[in-house]
């Protein structure tokens, strides 16, 4: 019954429990934004930056401070430790940046805190078959869809992109302003003067309150043309002739129309509308996809005529690598329960073994459920890679009872002596498969995050198994063969096995030397391997950022993105689902990590593959990148779209970053184009570029502030004028159709040639801008980049799906080794390889941690210092046939490989555990060394066989698959499949070898 009660509370935790991709990962960064006008980079870095960095800088916890200044812009990204509380850590950089907010000279600065869960779970085009006016769809969005859409549980926002907004616009003629003796400041003044509402008191008579209300609102188009601005005599010169109205026709011409887009959005060469849905932190994603696509068609029959274009999909996503883990551990199951039935040959005794794999993981969600763990494709992987180890435990304690009754126990003594034979041996062997994981616990960085969910998901199932095995197996064994007297059922029989150990026990030292000689030799085959930070993968969607030259318009842009579009479709042909783009800077308030390098030159190209498609992400990447690369307008960079994984854990540059740190900006850019001509041969590489290529162009109007005095002119009037007369002005908003609009003051543009001869008024005196100012034109810095308040130039490539990180930073270092540097100037590789050093030098102190804690728990369970030494030996064996694996398939260590090693430690003794703690028991009867040896050894062969037989077949399907969820777990599955085939060889033939060189002859004790 108390097993019954686990199993429905467990069903109720799996109910109950939250569907996501990843763990509750808080990434510990935050964002600083800052606007001021169209400051300079320079002038931002000075002005803001500095003073923003060395605040930043000095907060608790803070790890690294990086920025990006830009025209107008600049993003400084504070880095903390991963065990730091951000909420706190958000508080207290608000708190030390308040003097910045209240600085006049900032037009915004905003904080964010960068949460994976700021990707939108859905994307989605909205079109019409027959409207093709953006404002048009933007009100219906804004005003009907958005509404209903936000109505729903767990969505938290939605933005929209591509939107156009109408606007009155009022296009000036300077001629005729100049004629009439009228600016533009003065005509915004007009127009805002004659379109007001005011309230004017109220008046009170028989007994009732009247409001009086000044209504002077400005409705249609022809008010706005009979507006009077001024009153100029019909004779030049005349103060005596009658003088006769200005009206706003005279100088301006007046309409209603579309404001030139933000940004501009298309889906398969269409232009449409893009609907960004996001969800609230931690509310289930799957779920919040499933209302988002009911609540959409259920919109698209209210309005007939829209168009609904699914973009992106994050729930079908997550779903599908969900349902794939699900399945690889299910097929894992039954092949587990299959080897099973081929050693036990009875369908009872191995139903009974069987029943240990659904109770453990049941019991499991009723722990993840009280621990806030959700199901996602890291727990989910847990119990994946534990299926098969899952029955061990059982097939240890079935094996022994089934052994006992077969020399002629009754059931039920056999049941009670079989458990308690192997009670310790099981127990040791559960507490080494746990304790290996505590290390990550405590691991605090992307590593430890990430794998902490697994690891207590892997520990709470074993915990689970032990259970099964101790209380349950004994039980319902003793139930299944109490009626059938000492008949017990016939197993698998490996004999001979005995003897073979007694033949090869004289030559122990031969065989020890051997195997000692062989793993040398395989841990020579490291270097060959190579390792990486994250397992490469591969997807059927790839976006595409394209950057062309800086000052480049939206509407050139968005030609040239055009026939990119174009280009995708002719070299995929049908192999494209759809090309989303996204051409300008992002709307809304959602800050990504990417958004400061936005403006009307930068474009997203989205494009998803057929999922039947023969290509690849990858090798489309690669072709476009050539394709690319001798066109020197655009800057093209790739990013693969399965995961957030990349973003969470601080990867969004290129594979392969090398920083030039320094002073001077020249002196940088010198240096990074020769880092830049070095590496551009090592093969391996591609799309190389740096941060450092043109600037926007300038046009610096430097005032003579003698001349401008001796017209009696300040700076701020030049500016002022200047600003007026190049981006005209606002004049307030009017009410249409149940929305304000903007009143917009246009001049006409003017080129670089006619800004010299610019009219510049103080009072009747008319000067030109030439006569007051020197005009220079000059390229500004695109962007400059800082780290730890230090200036840097970046080189930026891509990796060749195929190649080791480690050996082409290799090359790379011997490549840019000779460059000769000026003091004060250094070069480092950074990105993804810094990451790649941080994380290994993590995981190998874990590594060595669980060695010593697997030590430390076998030592305890002996009551011997040279027994667990032993056992130990299995662990460097294992590792030899890791690296053997990976060697034969080409594949890298990683992270993920690297936590499969880890695993190893604590699995790969637990045949040698259960193997030396029989040898024990029988010397401790008695018996002679060498014969508790080989019939330790042959008593023990099944259930070593079996165990390791079942957790290398349950792995298999885990090494299959595609998508993130493959890429993630494969690694770790092959370390350990890999490592228990060595270590089970070498357990049956090298252990009982070194017990016989390293234990005495004398005779055990048995214990009191």
């Amino acid at each position: 019954m108390a097993i019954m009660g686990i199993l429905l509370l467990g069903v109720i935790s799996y109910q109950k429990l939250g569907i996501d991709l990843f763990p509750d990962l808080t990434s510990p960064r935050i964002f600083v934004e800052i606007k001021s006008g169209e400051r300079p980079p320079e002038e931002m870095e000075k002005m803001f930056i500095e003073k923003i960095e060395a605040v930043a800088i000095r907060q608790n916890g803070v790890m690294e401070v990086s920025s990006i200044s830009r025209t107008g812009s600049a993003q400084v990204t504070v880095e903390y430790a991963w065990n730091k509380d951000m909420d706190e850590a958000f508080l207290d950089l608000q708190k030390a940046l308040t003097s910045f907010s209240q600085n006049t000279l900032i037009d915004a600065l905003t904080i964010t805190q960068l949460d994976p869960n700021t990707q939108p779970v859905v994307i989605v085009g909205l079109s019409h078959e027959t409207i093709t006016d953006m404002n048009e769809l933007r009100k219906v969005a804004t005003n009907y869809i958005r509404n209903e859409l936000v109505r729903l549980e767990g969505i938290a926002d939605v933005e929209l992109s591509g939107v156009e907004e109408n606007e009155v616009r009022i296009d000036t003629d300077p001629y005729k302003l100049e004629s009439f003796n009228i600016t533009v400041d003065q005509l915004s003044q007009k127009i805002q003067a004659y379109n007001k509402s005011i309230s004017g008191g109220t008046i009170t008579e028989t007994g009732l309150q009247y409001v009086v209300k000044g209504v002077s609102l400005l409705q249609q188009k022809e008010d706005f043309e009979k507006l009077i601005i001024g009153y100029a005599s019909p004779v030049a010169g005349s103060t005596t002739a009658e003088k006769s109205a200005t009206y706003l026709r005279d100088v301006a011409s007046v309409s209603f129309s579309n404001k030139e887009p933000v940004n501009i959005v298309r889906i398969n060469g269409v232009r449409c509308l893009a609907l960004s849905i996001f969800k609230e932190t931690r509310y289930n994603t799957v779920k919040a996809v499933e209302d988002i696509q009911k609540a959409l068609g259920s919109i698209t029959k209210a309005l007939p005529g829209y168009k609904f274009t699914m973009v992106t999909n994050q729930g079908t996503f997550i779903r599908t690598a969900i349902d794939e883990v699900q399945n690889t551990m299910i097929i894992g199951v039954i092949l587990a329960i299959l080897i099973l039935f081929i050693f036990l040959r009875k369908i009872g005794t191995t139903l009974i073994v069987s029943l240990a794999i659904p109770i453990s993981i049941i019991a499991t969600f009723n722990l993840m459920y009280f621990n806030h763990l959700s199901l996602n494709i890291m727990t989910l992987g847990g119990l994946a890679l534990g299926a098969g180890m899952l029955v061990d435990n059982a097939i240890v304690v079935m094996e022994n009872i089934f052994r006992n009754h077969e020399l002629g126990m009754s059931a039920k003594e056999a049941a009670i002596v079989g458990t308690a034979e192997v009670g310790g041996a099981i127990t040791s062997s559960t507490l080494t498969s746990i304790v290996v994981f505590l290390p990550i616990v405590y691991i605090h960085g992307a590593s430890g995050e990430l794998f902490k969910d697994q690891a207590w998901t892997v520990a709470f199932s074993h915990f689970s198994s032990l259970f099964v095995a101790i209380f349950l197996i004994p039980m319902l064994y003793h139930q299944f063969f109490k009626k059938k007297g000492m008949q017990a059922p016939k197993g698998a029989k490996f004999a001979g096995y005995g003897n073979f150990i007694s033949r090869i026990l004289p030559h122990r030292w031969l065989i020890t030397i051997i195997s000692l000689v062989l793993m040398g030799l395989s841990f020579l085959l490291v270097p060959y391997i190579g390792s990486e930070f994250m397992p490469k993968s591969d997807s059927k969607e790839f976006t595409i950022k394209v950057k062309m030259t800086e000052g480049t318009s939206l509407q050139r842009t968005s030609s040239a993105i055009s026939s990119l579009e174009k280009m995708v479709k002719e070299l995929l042909g049908d192999e494209v689902q759809s090309v989303y783009s996204r051409i300008g800077p992002s709307t809304g308030t959602t800050t990504s990590a990417t958004a400061v390098y936005e403006g009307e030159n930068t474009a997203q190209v989205k494009v998803i593959l057929k999922p039947e498609g023969k290509y690849a992400a990858s090798q489309v990447t690669a072709a476009i990148a050539k394709w690319y690369a001798e066109n020197p307008q655009f800057q093209v960079t790739f990013t693969q779209d399965e995961t957030a994984l990349q973003s969470i854990l601080g990867t969004q540059d290129a594979p392969v970053v090398v920083e030039v740190r320094g002073a001077d900006l020249d002196v940088i850019k010198k240096i990074t184009k020769q880092v830049e001509a070095s590496v551009k041969d090592i093969p391996g590489l591609y799309n190389i570029q740096t941060n450092m290529e043109g600037g926007y162009p300038e046009i610096n109007v430097q005032v003579d502030r003698f001349r401008a005095g001796s017209y009696s002119l300040a700076v701020t009037d030049i500016v002022s004028q200047v600003t007026a007369k190049l981006k005209g002005e606002n004049a307030g908003q009017m009410d249409k159709e149940g929305e304000l609009r903007d009143i917009t003051i246009y001049v006409p543009k003017i080129g670089v040639a006619a800004l010299g001869d610019m009219i510049i008024k103080n009072g009747t005196s008319v000067i030109r801008l030439y006569e007051v100012a020197k005009l220079e034109q000059t390229v500004a810095p695109t962007e400059i980049y800082r780290r730890n308040q230090t200036r840097i130039g970046k080189v930026m490539a891509e990796l060749e799906k195929n190649k080791a990180l480690d050996k082409v930073i290799a090359d790379v270092q011997a490549k840019i080794a000779p460059i000769i540097l000026p003091a004060d100037y250094s070069i480092k590789v950074a990105g993804e390889e810094q990451k790649r050093q941080e994380s290994m030098s993590n995981l190998r102190f874990a590594l060595l941690l669980s060695i010593i804690l697997v030590y430390m728990v076998m030592a305890s369970q002996f009551e011997s210092l040279i027994h667990p030494l032993i056992v130990m030996l299995t662990i460097p064996f294992a590792i030899v046939g890791t690296i053997l694996l990976f060697f034969i398939l080409g594949q890298t260590f990683n992270m993920m490989a690297l936590i499969g090693i880890i695993m190893l430690g604590g699995i790969a003794v637990n045949d040698s555990i259960i193997l030396i703690d029989r040898i024990n028991q029988l010397r401790m009867t008695g018996m002679e060394k060498r014969l508790a040896i080989s019939l330790g050894s042959q008593q023990r062969l099944r259930p070593i066989l079996m165990t390791s037989i079942i957790t290398i077949i349950a792995l298999l399907p885990l090494t299959f698959g595609f998508g993130a969820s493959t890429s993630l777990r494969s690694p770790m599955a092959y370390a350990v499949i890999g490592g228990m085939v060595t270590s089970t060889l070498l357990t049956l033939l090298v252990i009982p070898c070194v017990y016989d060189l390293m234990t005495s002859n004398k005779p055990m004790k048995k214990e009191e």
